[in-house]
């Protein structure tokens, strides 16, 4: 991280939603890092398995009832006053009901602002973690453009028109602290989408869909987590920010970087065209709803999949922030992909254990 990142901010109370998730729990560690007090919200149910900082508190926020939220946080209130910056990460990006997405990520966040904003207890900035989804198939015809602020939001999936839903609702309100990124694909440590595609190339297969050319983005966990506090810092609100690591890749980049660091196994990548991902898609919806099961596969992923421009301009990131991402695709990749062995080497060695406690 920049050192002006971790020098320049006073202590302060922090909450982070979704904290055990991929992105929240980054920030969590972000957060105690840089010596704020942090509030890490969970689900009783949540796996805690990367929040186990003896400095951080634990929060339960039902973001379904509420009664039940306002009791919370009059808790917390009574005894703490309220929180500096909220970071809201938590929300659903996938669901078997389409209906989900909506009760998830706008219905849920807007009875927390609400609750927030009825208890007096608002905090100077309230950080909504959204998506480069939110603005949808924009400039598709080549050569593609970057989207923009300007730009005419079109979002074509349950993900990212619940994520532009909950984004009207914040910007609606001008005296409320908030503050939007939109992050484009977020990978790193911990994430579980894109080990699936690094465990299809290890077991050399890969997968494309569409034949005609598709620029794609991505941002490193850590750059966005920098983006994120470099805001804090600032005391931005009331704007909305795209964030990448500032290029734009094709489809074969990510493959090809990740055949490089596995050591260049021998990979059959296969090119569907439109109209069969779209079946397999469909077919795929049907299956998750017989066995209620949630599949990496869906027609709201088929949509991004075959979305060709996923360009967008980071320029106000830059020049009103002073973000400058530290990770390109091939070194997250690596740093990703090193992770993603020492999980595995750690899980393996767990499971010896079990077997060797076993009783004979």
């Amino acid at each position: 991280m920049p050192s002006e990142t971790r020098t320049s901010i006073a202590a302060m109370k922090i909450l982070i939603t979704g904290a055990s998730g991929f992105i929240g729990s980054h920030m969590v560690e972000q957060a105690l890092r840089l010596g704020h007090k942090v509030w890490a919200a969970v689900r009783p149910t949540s796996n805690r398995k990367y929040l186990t900082d003896e400095r951080i508190h634990f929060i339960e926020l039902d973001y379904t009832d509420g009664k039940v939220l306002q009791g919370q946080l009059q808790d917390f209130a009574r005894e703490y006053g309220c929180w500096d910056v909220i970071i809201h990460c938590a929300g659903a990006t996938r669901c078997l009901r389409h209906s989900d997405f909506y009760t998830i990520n706008y219905e849920g966040t807007r009875l927390l602002v609400d609750m927030l904003m009825a208890l007096d207890i608002v905090p100077r900035q309230f950080i909504f973690m959204s998506t480069l989804g939110t603005y949808g198939p924009i400039h598709e015809a080549p050569p593609y453009q970057p989207i923009r602020d300007v730009d005419t939001p079109n979002p074509n999936t349950h993900y990212g028109r619940s994520k532009r839903k909950t984004e009207e609702y914040l910007m609606s309100l001008p005296a409320f602290p908030y503050l939007i990124f939109r992050p484009t694909g977020v990978y790193g440590p911990r994430d579980k989408d894109y080990q699936i595609l690094v465990n299809g190339i290890r077991h050399h297969t890969e997968l494309a869909l569409g034949f005609r050319r598709q620029e794609i983005t991505f941002v490193y966990v850590k750059d966005l987590v920098q983006a994120v506090f470099l805001a804090i810092a600032k005391g931005v609100t009331h704007r909305a920010y795209f964030v990448t690591d500032g290029n734009v890749y094709t489809s074969h980049d990510f493959g090809h970087i990740v055949r490089e660091e596995l050591g260049r196994p021998f990979v059959l990548r296969l090119t569907l065209p439109l109209w069969a991902g779209r079946v397999a898609a469909l077919l795929c919806d049907g299956i998750a709803r017989l066995t209620h099961c949630r599949l990496t596969l869906n027609s709201d992923k088929y949509r991004i999949l075959s979305q060709r421009n996923w360009t967008c301009d980071i320029k106000p990131l830059i020049e009103e922030l002073g973000y400058s991402p530290q990770y390109d695709l091939q070194r997250g990749v690596a740093e990703t992909i090193q992770d993603y062995a020492s999980g595995s080497i750690s899980s393996a060695r767990r499971a010896r254990r079990r077997v060797s406690s076993l009783p004979m």
